[in-house]
């Protein structure tokens, strides 16, 4: 009997391969030291910056994030949260650009307001086409809405990142099904973005199918950060391992016994 060992798969996008399939932010920390402890934890080799709240080098006497997370290690997806129009997005991803000495691989999202941090899709498709024709690789932050997603894919994004739930509830995966649809429709990588609230979460997302998940308050404001981004790691990796594996069919109102029904002692 031969024992056949998981080999861990990479996922693509861009024309990169990683071996993670978590991705985590940057924000919300104490301080550096605790951020560069917890994406360390994690194990992710994406990590998000979010250009508006976070220095990268646009403040030159303020501590800089790349000095504690390099780019020689990391993958800098820079992101542009805090942008409500497509005009503050293509210019905050431009300014990344330059800061970043040419780097194309980047996080679009454009919000609808203050209160939900909902996506605002009609800006985000604008700012998408703008992105795509000037030789960005846009990852984006979408509804999860099949069909704006299909959208999104076919303006030329690298990936499509549909909300679980609102950004920073915790609430975890509220719609499976719209996201099992644009799953199976995707040709593109697609990763669950915002609403991820602890391991559990992640698993189920995984097992959906999806290619990777993002994060960044399930991490950062857990009473242990650095634990629970280890926790984060092996969910991920658990829930790919699941979906790989194809979990059993559900069968309603019938039972089937675990082990052999045939020569039980006292029968003939």
């Amino acid at each position: 009997m031969t024992t056949r060992e998981f080999q861990p798969d990479t996922f693509t996008i861009a024309g990169r391969a990683y071996r993670s399939r978590l991705l985590v932010g940057t924000g919300k920390y104490r301080d550096f030291a605790e951020t560069r402890a917890a994406i360390e934890a994690s194990n992710a080799e994406i990590i998000t910056v979010a250009i508006r709240r976070v220095n990268i080098g646009q403040n030159p006497n303020e501590p800089n994030l790349l000095e504690v997370l390099p780019p020689s290690k990391f993958t800098i997806l820079p992101n542009t949260a805090g942008c409500y129009n497509a005009g503050e997005a293509v210019r905050t991803l431009r300014l990344a650009r330059e800061l970043l000495d040419g780097h194309a691989l980047v996080k679009l999202e454009v919000l609808s307001d203050d209160a939900t941090l909902f996506p605002n899709m009609p800006e985000t498709i604008i700012a998408a086409k703008e992105l795509v024709a000037d030789g960005f690789q846009v990852m984006v932050y979408c509804s999860d809405d099949p069909i704006q997603a299909k959208m999104l894919e076919e303006i030329g994004c690298v990936a499509v990142m549909p909300l679980a739930s609102l950004i920073g509830s915790g609430m975890g995966i509220l719609n499976p099904w719209n996201l099992q649809i644009i799953i199976d429709r995707a040709r593109v990588p697609v990763l669950v973005d915002a609403g991820i609230g602890t391991a559990s979460d992640a698993a189920i997302a995984m097992e959906l199918g999806c290619d990777g998940v993002l994060m960044n308050t399930a991490i950062a404001k857990a009473s242990n950060p650095v634990l629970m981004a280890s926790a984060m790691k092996k969910a991920v990796e658990a829930g790919r391992e699941a979906f790989l594996a194809g979990r059993m069919p559900k069968k309603i109102y019938q039972a089937a016994p675990s082990s052999p029904a045939g020569g039980l002692i006292g029968t003939k």
